[in-house]
């Protein structure tokens, strides 16, 4: 089964042609990041006409690149839920609009168990395992138990991880994307420069949930207290000592899920699951079964949205056409199932 995947939920238009929901036929992606570059952060109503503007194209290209025609296709996905309601809109609709078109079955799909499922496009994956989404926009620890059976475990309490990444690089004029420059200057600095703190959260059911609101005032507003003056304060030291310490905050939670649900795999999924000491770290756990995504899958992207799409599409699940965009996901609340 041949399924074609739209992926539109925030600045990258997407679209990709998986089969059997494993088989990359085809994966293009549009990257905005040149238009938002100069404000430092994805500006909404750009990355909507961007969408619009490019959708077409980027669709014709994955077909071309998967050396199929529209009619050779067997189903249709498309992101509807979460992210920037301008942007999901043009994707949904143009994927609801060709379904109806063509005849073909069409699906609406979480853009949150779309980035689980990444990873099981490379890699035969086993379940149950924990699950470890990470991006700009979400922090979930969960309990994977099928392609959409989701438990979720810790989420974050105030900002996620992505979030903190892109305001730290934009505060000190590191330049954007954040995470990809922090990353790479990291490796050129010292982690030892600073020692930032990381949040108890011992107030309340807290044990899996992440908060990153504190470390980022520290890092912008606080650096002097927490700084060691051998080192010099440069911007790779900067983001050593920054980015060592908000993976530190992910592991402490994750080794705490791994504790108590016995769960030695761990998947890993979202934009921040590109990060190299985030999978250093994690893989320096010998009795852990740690799974990272490709990296041109941790970003978003039209394979992984056709891959979980199959599966229910397999399953005879189908989206009615008066469906639509939804901004948040409330089902990915701590103690939730999906």
């Amino acid at each position: 089964m041949k399924i074609l995947g739209i992926e539109s939920s925030c600045d990258e238009t997407a679209c990709a042609v998986v089969e059997d929901g494993r088989k990359i036929l085809s994966n293009v992606v549009a990257t905005q990041i040149p238009f938002h570059q100069q404000f430092n952060g994805v500006v909404p109503e750009i990355a909507s006409r961007k969408h619009a503007e490019w959708i077409l194209p980027v669709v014709n290209q994955a077909l071309v690149e998967a050396n199929l025609s529209i009619d050779q296709i067997d189903g249709i996905a498309a992101t509807n839920r979460p992210g920037l309601m301008g942007s999901l809109l043009v994707g949904l609709t143009f994927g609801k609009t060709l379904a109806w078109a063509t005849g073909k079955n069409f699906i609406a799909v979480n853009h949150m168990l779309g980035h689980l499922y990444a990873a099981h496009l490379a890699y035969d994956i086993e379940y149950p395992y924990l699950g470890l989404l990470v991006s700009g926009g979400h922090c979930i620890i969960c309990r994977v138990d099928g392609f959409d059976d989701i438990t979720v475990l810790g989420t974050t309490v105030d900002d996620a991880p992505g979030e903190a990444f892109d305001k730290v690089a934009k505060f000190y004029g590191f330049g954007y994307p954040g995470g990809v420059v922090i990353d790479k200057m990291a490796k050129q600095g010292n982690p030892k420069a600073a020692r930032f703190p990381i949040p108890s959260l011992h107030k309340g059911q807290h044990r899996y949930d992440v908060s990153y609101s504190g470390l980022k005032t520290a890092v912008i507003n606080q650096i002097d207290q927490f700084w060691n003056p051998d080192f010099p304060k440069t911007p790779e030291n900067i983001s050593a000592a920054f980015q060592e310490t908000a993976v530190k905050i992910l592991l402490s939670r994750v080794l705490r899920a791994v504790e108590d649900t016995g769960l030695k795999t761990i998947v890993a999924g979202g934009g921040v699951a590109a990060n190299s000491r985030l999978r250093s770290m994690l893989q320096e756990y010998s009795d852990l079964n740690c799974i990272f995504p490709p990296l041109n899958l941790c970003t978003d992207n039209g394979a992984m949205i056709a891959g979980i799409g199959y599966h229910f599409l397999k399953r005879g699940d189908r989206s009615d056409i008066n469906i639509t965009a939804s901004a948040r996901v409330p089902q990915f609340k701590r103690g939730l199932k999906r």
